[in-house]
């Protein structure tokens, strides 16, 4: 059996997961002898960044005084006093400096949460979203023999060029 996202040769068909890709194999052999698998796939929730979600509420809050402005613009040829224009103006400095303070202090890196259900196959356990940890082997502590007759030595560049002086 071959992992269809990778194309790594499973050693066996009750492997549960790609060696190479960790793509989850529960349910392949399955799936390939007819029977019907359930598919689910990863859902991957990106939130925006803080920089990007304060930038957006400066720019509504912006777009709010460029609203109000016309209307007490209105208001202040009605009452004839400049008065009222105070608020949208004062609005838009806050979206401004709202704005300045977003591009200047809060970093630009955007929350990904990782969230997988729990896929299910007919007749079988549900399979676990990532790989189980890795485990460690130990490696025997001494003087390693070394076979010096299977280590070949690759020719020196400079060999030719020496051997060439020498005999001049």
């Amino acid at each position: 059996m071959y992992c269809p996202n990778c194309g790594q040769q499973q050693i066996s068909d009750e492997m549960r997961f790609c060696s190479r890709c960790g793509l989850a194999l529960t349910g392949l052999a399955e799936w390939l002898a007819g029977g019907r698998v359930q598919h689910v796939e990863q859902v991957q929730v990106a939130e925006p960044s803080r920089r990007r979600k304060h930038l957006r509420r400066a720019a509504k809050l912006m777009f709010f005084s460029g609203v109000l402005f016309p209307i007490f613009f209105v208001m202040c040829v009605a009452i004839q006093e400049g008065g009222p224009m105070f608020i949208p103006c004062f609005i838009l400095f806050v979206s401004l400096v709202w704005m300045l303070y977003a591009r200047l202090f809060i970093s630009n890196t955007p929350r990904v949460d990782y969230q997988a259900p729990p896929m299910t196959v007919l007749g079988s356990m549900p399979a676990r979203s990532s790989l189980p940890p890795a485990t460690t082997t130990s490696i025997p502590v001494g003087r390693a023999q070394v076979r010096t007759n299977e280590l070949a030595q690759p020719p020196s560049v400079t060999e030719n060029t020496t051997r060439f002086f020498d005999s001049e």
